[in-house]
């Protein structure tokens, strides 16, 4: 069976602009012909599409390179002392489409769609019985849900204008692609219907699952919530996010209870920090509770070929001894530090941390030790210090969401309350106050101010500038000591053609139909 998984998979990234690389790969493995999925021999059974929709469609779902890109382009993070270089450029914004990043965005999430759309393509070859037709139903809605967070992941990232059905989207995988196949990209619209489609079979066949680590009804809700809010489209959004709220059984994680004692003291982080904090919150983080996490990426401690998004902060652990590649930003941290009673400012970083309230003349010296700001949004866990659960879906988001609808509606009291309740779940001392909105530029600014923070090193910070920074009449909010003492560290402005990534070199040596971003 190894060897069959292995030859549907050596196809799944052809002509995606990878046929340089799998040509020495030919001698090694019988590769099927152009366009031949060899279902007959693989897919043979419901049992055969279930071990495929595990070990090859859910195992190439993967969101740590897009969650890593967004805190360096962005201004969730600067250059920790220790690092040796790595991300710099992207930091300082030189993207182009030969940038390893950009590609690995880009064909990680097509990798995926190929992996569901082969599979709901060899379904067809297998006639289920009776008492197998519910089980080989979800098998494919599964399949369709997660082909449909591939596509909405592109857009994200790779579409100029997600509200507009007319912008460029991305290539559309609806059939097994062959070695010479070169798909042009369709429109927004174009991919909006196939993602539609996908999750209205979904909704009608998937048997509802509650593990975290698997696609359910709520998965598909909260998938629709944000794309709906990314087109634009209010009223759908609004109606998806509440039916997470209303179907899920979760609500949101508070902080309470908290360790007894003085908050930040060395004993209280001793309770605080440990692998099963005292903290709820916290658990989540450290993968101990799922909490209100609607969809997270299984990275358990021994076993498995997965990206390690921790490891992109921190080299060994999250402490300052861990050899930290990217510490938290300075902004950033001003806001939890200044926020009485947040839980974030303990949960987000590590007690080990260096922090300078002279930090300014500490850059202005040169020195660039002593204000080391340690993310330990990803702790690891038990044994393992560099893997954590990647959290796709929180139900904080659809908090969010609704606060968005509810101000474009011009209600801006529930604005408000939408976000209380956000902030007053992440509140050890219940100090939480409503906010009240003059008028809709001050909710948006201070609701993408709430998702930089609650969502920070998710993923989310980078297109949240894109839709909202000029709604909000703010901008990017890099601290000028956001970088190694004597550059110049720059915000990108709002508009700047760099919010959207370029399609990467490989796909436009490789398929002459892809058509390239403006700018790059």
């Amino acid at each position: 069976m190894k060897k069959n998984i292995i030859k549907i998979g050596l196809l799944s990234i052809l002509g995606f602009g990878a046929v340089v690389s799998m040509n020495s790969c030919r001698d090694a493995v019988d590769i099927v012909q152009d366009g031949e999925l060899n279902s007959d021999a693989f897919f043979t059974s419901v049992d055969n599409l279930q071990g495929y929709l595990v070990g090859s469609v859910y195992n190439n779902v993967e969101n740590a390179q897009a969650v890593y890109f967004t805190s360096l382009i962005t201004d969730e993070v600067k250059p920790a002392a220790g690092s040796g270089g790595q991300g710099y450029e992207t930091h300082r914004f030189y993207i182009d489409p030969s940038r390893s990043i950009v590609s690995d965005i880009w064909l990680q999430n097509n990798l995926l769609i190929n992996r569901a759309t082969r599979l709901i393509e060899g379904a067809r070859k297998v006639t289920p019985s009776s008492s197998e037709q519910a089980t080989y139903n979800n098998i494919i809605a599964e399949a369709k849900v997660l082909r449909a967070l591939g596509y909405l992941q592109l857009l994200t990232y790779f579409s100029p204008d997600m509200a507009n059905d007319n912008a460029l989207g991305t290539m559309i995988i609806n059939t097994v692609p062959g070695i010479s196949t070169k798909l042009p990209r369709s429109t927004n619209g174009q991919v909006y219907a196939v993602i539609e489609e996908d999750l209205d079979f979904a909704e009608s066949n998937l048997t509802n699952q509650h593990s975290r680590y698997y696609v359910s009804k709520d998965l598909v809700n909260a998938i629709r919530a944000r794309l709906n809010l990314y087109r634009g489209r209010y009223a759908q959004a609004k109606l998806y996010a509440q039916r997470v709220l209303s179907s899920s059984g979760l609500s949101l994680t508070t902080a309470l209870p908290i360790p007894s004692g003085t908050v930040g003291s060395s004993a209280w982080n001793t309770d605080f920090y440990k692998d099963a904090s005292t903290s709820p919150y916290r658990q989540i983080w450290s993968d101990n509770s799922q909490g209100e996490v609607i969809f997270a990426l299984s990275r358990p401690v021994s076993g498995g070929s997965y990206v390690q998004l921790p490891s992109y902060y921190n080299t060994n652990k999250s402490e300052i001894g861990g050899s930290p590649l990217w510490v938290m930003g300075r902004n950033l941290f001003n806001i939890l530090e200044g926020t009485t009673g947040d839980i974030r400012r303990y949960a987000y970083i590590d007690p080990t941390s260096t922090i300078n309230p002279n930090y300014q003349t500490a850059y202005n010296n040169k020195d660039y030790t002593t204000d080391q700001i340690v993310i330990d949004k990803y702790p690891g866990k038990g044994s393992a210090s560099t893997k954590n659960d990647v959290k796709m879906f929180r139900l904080s988001e659809m908090y969010f969401i609704l606060a968005e609808c509810a101000v474009n509606d011009s209600d801006l009291v529930s604005a408000g309350n939408y976000i209380q309740q956000v902030r007053q779940a992440r509140n050890y001392l219940g100090a939480a106050t409503t906010p009240t909105y003059a008028n809709q530029q001050a909710a948006w600014a201070d609701i993408l101010k709430e998702r930089r923070v609650e969502l920070a090193f998710e993923g989310h910070r980078y297109i949240d500038l894109k839709r909202l920074a000029v709604k909000a009449g703010v901008t990017m909010d890099r601290n000028n000591t956001d970088d190694r003492p004597g550059i110049t560290v720059e915000n990108l402005p709002n508009g700047h053609y760099k919010y959207t990534l370029p399609i990467p070199l490989s796909e436009i040596a490789g398929n002459p139909n892809i058509q390239q971003n403006h700018g790059y």
